[in-house]
């Protein structure tokens, strides 16, 4: 939203300095975006009259004019400007003027000089060579009432400021100068001087024939019919000046007449030429198939979903958005038909954006327009037009007005106790009944009660938290005190048994690995290839066709990442992200944090790609692989012990995964990408990934003591021959059970996998798995009879369960 300052103190004038009221504005909600100059600075420049004009002797194209710039004495001005004429009032240089600077940067001086041997005191200057537009045409012609000799800046209004407003979504009544006149006055008790006029008198009682067939499209629709005008009226001067600064184009009359007024009201309106019209007009519901072509050249398609205005025979506007070619006015417009009509909000919401452009009028009526003016603003416009463009033969017809459908505006209740609360200042019923009363509100009060009914022209109104939100803004947010919280707080000591999701994102980076946030919503595709995922949670509106469902698995958009690094050069990547998932759970109720029917568990998932280590002359150059990634696992669950069984799942090469089981439950997966998606997704090596339940992760065993002994260790080498089907892990599984249930394994502190072996010596469905056990006593240095004993258990145990036999 933009307008001039100037025009907005015609209204309410606070004392107060521009960037005082800029600040105020901001800090009450309606953000100014930018202040700027509606002119450059230039000096010495004055309004003149042309009082004579002759042939320059030595130039066809220029004139050499006397110039009356009111100094007491003719100045001798030579002029090359087409429209130059006699009695022409127009801006005047004077010697010693400063205009604005042109491509160079400099500022352009004006002095006394000869041009083709005639000495030239001065310059009669165009808008464009100050700066205050791109027309070049000619001289800047002024009213013949402009008064000769007065500075220039001060007779156009130059030392004025364009103020553009960021409004949020909820402040449609701020779209206009009247509507930001009033929050001005209501912040600063300045009393507001509503734009005054007179009702035209009626001298016809034509009428337009019209009916509303679509309550639900529109809820009030007057017109009146207006004969005998005078279309080629030029635009005043003053008119034009608060348009182009408020980024209006001036085009005619009419149509600046129409802009004008939503501008100064907020109340977008429409002019039809009424001579185009064919019979009455029909506000309804579009049909399929219908065409109209807009004022703006295009041609678009309508169906039930767009209202529109239509005579007998066509389709003549798209409701609420903009009108169609057909019965647009022109300079040979005689007869006009003036409607304003309130168009429900959720009607026209979506309509414009659905045809890929955007008006002034769409971006008031989805926001929602004052309900209750329809007529007065048709005065207001009736009142310009008939002054500007009226004539003898101008004949007004009496507004006519269809309500059929409008809002019911419901009470809304605050308690001055909530209002405090929420506020942070202890406020009183009268603080908050003088807010409302300047904010024009009617309430009516009880003892820590209002009860307030909305204004026709606010929508935002609708909870206790809108108005609470409202006697803040007055209040003042810079009069709020920031207090600390003061509560009876009491420090807790964290349960030993869990750690937070901050203290496993330093141990992730500590291993090496970089944080990556992503979007929680991703491609319909990833979810079929990385999760297996045919019925993915889709979203209604997607911000964009590629993010259309909810991922259900971490591990597709670091794939994404990977290769996003890939492409940039990046040869080694480590990632992780911790983030929710999103799964379809039947089981979930609605609550503070949840959603029926879906399950939003957290995840922490990493992604290596690339060498181990940087290249250095250290250690050889090798390709990270599952172990590499399975052992910085183990060190975040550590000391719990993780068990890996063999599993397949959609993202993962088949013999390079394994799902991980801590203590019987199959908390998550690791493994190698699978070739198809290395492929499909352009990657040179494939990825090493995992995925676990950060809740899990989030839990640790509190620590317990254990006697270290002071007597020395026993190391013994056990090599078992096995079939080859049988895993490493059932091995392992079964020494620890021994050790458990044999009161002579007990000494067993650790065992470890050092070594496989397949080939000569071994049947084809064979392989040898090498142990080494180191076993400890606390009270006495083990002898060999106890460790023997031990280790003929431990072979006793795997030959029984897994056929295990010693190699030979």
């Amino acid at each position: 939203m933009q307008f001039s300052e100037n025009w907005l103190r015609t209204l309410v004038d606070p004392k107060m300095t521009s960037d005082e009221l800029s600040h105020l504005l901001t800090m009450s909600g309606l953000e100014v975006e930018e202040v700027e100059p509606v002119a450059p600075p230039f000096s010495n420049v004055v309004v003149a009259k042309v009082v004579e004009i002759a042939k320059h002797p030595n130039a066809d194209r220029l004139n050499v004019c006397q110039v009356d710039a009111g100094t007491g004495t003719l100045l001798n001005i030579v002029c090359g400007a087409p429209n130059v004429r006699l009695g022409m009032k127009v801006p005047c240089a004077l010697a010693g003027a400063k205009l604005p600077p042109g491509d160079d940067g400099k500022p352009f001086e004006i002095k006394v000089g000869q041009l083709r041997g005639v000495e030239s005191q001065g310059m009669l200057c165009s808008a464009r060579e100050l700066k205050l537009s791109e027309e070049h045409g000619g001289l800047l012609d002024l009213p013949d009432d402009a008064p000769v000799g007065r500075n220039f800046r001060d007779y156009y209004q130059l030392n004025d400021l364009k103020f553009t407003i960021k409004l949020t979504p909820n402040k449609a009544d701020c779209l206009s100068v009247l509507g930001v006149a009033r929050e001005v006055s209501a912040l600063t008790g300045v009393p507001l001087k509503v734009p005054a006029f007179q009702p035209v008198e009626v001298s016809t009682q034509e009428k337009l024939p019209v009916k509303v067939s679509a309550p639900d499209l529109c809820g009030r629709f007057s017109g009146r019919v207006i004969r005998g005008l005078n279309a080629k009226a030029q635009t005043p001067d003053w008119m034009k000046r608060r348009l182009e600064r408020s980024g209006q184009r001036p085009i005619s009359a009419l149509v600046d007449i129409s802009n004008y007024v939503m501008l100064e009201l907020g109340r977008p309106s429409h002019v039809f030429d009424l001579d185009k019209i064919h019979g009455g007009l029909d506000v309804r519901w579009g049909k399929l198939g219908e065409k109209l072509k807009l004022l703006n050249g295009n041609t678009v398609e309508v169906d039930e979903w767009v209202g529109v205005i239509a005579d007998e025979r066509e389709i003549e506007s798209l409701a609420g958005i903009m009108g169609g070619d057909s019965t647009a006015v022109s300079l040979d417009t005689q007869n006009i038909y003036l409607e304003a009509a309130f168009w429900w909000p959720q009607a026209i919401q979506g309509r414009a954006r659905r045809y890929n452009f955007s008006t002034d009028a769409a971006h008031r009526f989805e926001r929602g327009v004052d309900y209750a003016t329809t007529v007065e603003h048709i005065e207001r416009i009736t009142s310009l037009i008939v002054e500007i463009c009226g004539g003898k033969e101008t004949k007004v017809g009496p507004v006519d007005d269809h309500v059929v459908n409008l809002p019911q505006r419901k009470p809304v209740a605050v308690r001055t106790a909530r209002a405090v609360k929420v506020i942070g200042v202890p406020l009183d019923d009268g603080q908050i009944a003088e807010i409302f009363a300047r904010l024009g509100l009617t309430f009516a009060q009880e003892s820590g009660l209002f009860t307030v009914t909305p204004p026709s022209y606010r929508f935002d109104i609708e909870i206790e938290e809108d108005l609470i939100e409202e006697i803040a803004r007055v209040y003042g947010f810079e009069n709020i005190p920031a207090l600390p919280p003061v509560a009876p707080n009491a420090m807790r000591i964290a349960p030993e048994n869990t750690r937070s999701l901050f203290a496993i994102r330093r141990q992730v980076a500590d291993l090496d690995y970089q944080e990556v946030v992503n979007f929680s919503f991703v491609e319909e595709g990833w979810e079929a290839d990385f999760a297996g995922n045919a019925n993915p949670i889709k979203l209604l509106n997607p911000i964009a066709s590629q993010m259309s469902v909810m991922r259900s698995s971490l591990v597709a958009s670091l794939v994404a990442n990977v290769r996003y690094n890939l492409n940039r050069k990046v040869g080694r990547v480590r990632l992780f992200e911790i983030g929710a998932v999103y799964l379809r759970n039947d089981a979930i109720k609605d609550g503070s944090l949840s959603v029926a029917g879906y399950d939003q568990p957290k995840r922490v998932a990493a992604i290596a790609y690339g060498p181990v280590v940087d290249e250095q002359w250290g250690m050889p150059t090798r390709n990270v692989d599952y172990f590499d990634i399975k052992s910085d696992l183990e060190a975040l669950f550590a000391p719990r012990t993780l068990r890996f069984a063999k599993a397949e799942h959609p993202a993962l090469h088949p013999g390079r995964s394994a799902q991980i089981v801590l203590d019987g439950k199959t908390i998550g997966f690791i493994g190698e990408l699978h070739p198809r998606w290395q492929q499909k997704y352009d990657l040179p090596q494939a990825p090493v990934m995992f995925e676990v339940d950060a809740q899990l992760l989030c839990e640790r065993d509190i620590p317990s003591y254990q006697e270290i002994s002071k007597f020395p260790a026993v190391v013994r080498d056990l090599a078992v021959v096995v079939k080859q089907a049988v895993p490493a892990q059932d091995l392992m599984d079964a020494f620890i059970a021994e050790r458990q249930a044999n009161a002579a394994c007990d000494i067993m502190q650790a065992i470890v996998l050092f070594d496989e072996y397949r080939g000569k010596g071994l049947e084809n469905d064979e392989k040898s798995l090498a142990f080494r056990f180191t076993l400890q006593d606390t009270q006495s240095t083990l002898q060999d009879e106890k460790v023997d004993a031990a280790m003929a258990a431990f072979v006793a145990s795997v030959e029984k369960k897994h056929g295990a036999k010693l190699r030979a």
